[in-house]
């Protein structure tokens, strides 16, 4: 299997380590009411809830671009470049984002996102 689609697979288990960091670092975390727990977070925690909800918003975009590119007959080497690129932006994002470092987080956001629209028109030029 190509390791972009392994990367889709990590990709969709990001989000849940990012809100884990916050789970496991607060003794007041609520299994029964979880959402409600959420919205009384404050600091890195509540940034951590944000990070795992943009992680889902960009996932099917990534997985589809990742299934275009493997189906489609892009570069598997570019196409693996890309994806590990997206993974490794992903980790930058959450770190920014629980450093409450909001223009770098943009801006490696808007990487994650070239680096998206970049796997996903791979195969037209590759």
């Amino acid at each position: 299997m190509p390791l972009t689609l392994w990367c889709v697979l990590i990709a969709g288990i990001l989000p849940i380590f990012t809100v884990g960091l916050a789970k496991w670092s607060d003794r007041n975390f609520d299994n029964a009411n979880p959402r409600g727990w959420a919205d009384s977070l404050s600091g890195w925690r509540k940034r951590a809830v944000a990070a795992q909800q943009n992680g889902f918003e960009v996932f099917p975009l990534f997985a589809a671009a990742a299934l275009v590119a493997v189906t489609q007959g892009a570069d598997l080497t570019t196409a693996n470049a890309l994806a590990v690129a997206f993974i490794l932006l992903r980790i930058a994002y959450v770190a920014c984002y629980l450093a409450d470092r909001p223009t770098l987080r943009s801006g490696v956001w808007s990487l994650g996102f070239l680096a998206t629209a970049t796997l996903f028109t791979s195969p037209a030029w590759s």
